[in-house]
């Protein structure tokens, strides 16, 4: 092929193609935008699942069958309960907002109040100063459409997760190839990439399976004592300790001590300081010894930095975000290391060293 031999002329066959290439990009971007809660599902399954499937292709030899087996197994033992639990979420809380909207909640806490002067005078001083009435009907008509909103997006969530195990089904057969096609696009060192992958690999374990088994641990601890506790709706109560406890920066005690104060506002003063001390030295208390053990020092990230990517995952990209939050720190603090690293290896001279594994 004949070479155009005007170089300001190639040089802008080079920024326009640059340009042409930015915006097939983005454009790219734009499609798979509204796959994104499958795509990044599809990614955490994907690694979490990679050494299950090593170990069953090594024993059944067949690498379609081995995946498919694999995908049937994540559909009954992870995707079936989270939907069952997220629709028992649904239930409650929609008993919860029919409840406070016929006025039985209303009555239930004048009663209460009735029974405690002290507690009364503090309600009716911050009555006086906001609009109870405006604003619990504001919070009913919110939390109603939320709901609302939830249940009627049902069939996309429904249509999220057939997209999610779709993609995962290729991720885990085809995970050789996939991550062979990475090496061949990143700008980078056979020994830098081997790197990156290993800190994207301990973020997701770190953030997504060891902080949701521990979380399941609080969850359990908590609803048995919940249940054993004579507290209503234990398993929603558990379930949403569970949610919380799973979110870096917040914690199993913001489901705990409400109903530690509830139990003792309404006179049972023995319940709650048993769910006070529970809650204290045991569900709270252990995920500082489950999660070291678990995860250990693979994150080698400082809760305050997680917590915010975290919460700016979630803003950015909503639900994904829990993940593409930590993801994306970990890329960023990772290039800047291998940036790091090739600066100590850059002589003096102005001529490059070569560049070691990091």
């Amino acid at each position: 092929m004949a070479m155009d031999a005007d170089p300001s002329r190639n040089s802008w066959k080079n920024i326009a193609l640059f340009l042409l290439t930015l915006v097939i990009l983005w454009l790219c971007c734009r499609i798979a935008y509204p796959f994104l809660p499958a795509l990044t599902g599809a990614l955490v399954l994907a690694t979490i699942t990679a050494r299950p499937y090593d170990l069953l292709k090594k024993r059944i030899g067949h690498p379609t069958l081995s995946a498919a087996i694999m995908l049937i197994a994540v559909l009954v033992v992870i995707i079936l309960p989270l939907s069952m639990g997220v629709v028992g979420i649904s239930r409650h809380v929609t008993d919860v907002v029919s409840v406070a909207r016929n006025g039985s909640a209303q009555r239930s806490a004048a009663g209460l109040l009735d029974r405690h002067p002290k507690v009364a005078e503090l309600v009716n001083e911050v009555a006086n100063r906001i609009d109870m009435d405006q604003s619990t009907q504001t919070a009913t008509r919110v939390a109603t459409g939320w709901f609302g909103g939830l249940l009627s997006n049902s069939f996309k969530a429904v249509a999220q997760i057939g997209i999610m195990l779709f993609i995962l089904f290729f991720l885990v057969r085809d995970r050789r190839q996939a991550l062979a096609g990475i090496r061949s696009f990143l700008p980078l060192e056979d020994g830098e990439v081997d790197y990156l992958l290993e800190r994207l690999t301990d973020t997701i374990y770190a953030t997504v399976l060891g902080r949701l088994v521990v979380a399941s641990v609080q969850g359990t601890l908590s609803g048995l004592a919940y249940w054993a506790l004579g507290v209503p709706s234990p398993l929603l109560w558990a379930m949403l300790t569970f949610a919380l406890s799973s979110i870096p920066g917040l914690g199993a005690f913001l489901v705990w001590l409400p109903i530690a104060i509830y139990l003792g506002i309404a006179e049972h003063w023995v319940k709650a300081g048993i769910m006070a001390v529970w809650g204290g030295l045991v569900v709270s208390t252990i995920d500082n010894v489950l999660y070291p053990t678990l995860v250990g020092s693979r994150l080698q990230l400082h809760t305050v930095p997680i917590f915010l990517s975290v919460l700016g995952g979630i803003l950015f990209f909503g639900v994904p975000g829990l993940v593409l939050g930590p993801l994306l720190l970990t890329i960023a603090l990772s290039l800047m290391h291998i940036w790091r690293m090739r600066a100590q290896f850059t002589g003096g001279d102005g001529h490059d060293r070569p560049t070691p594994a990091v």
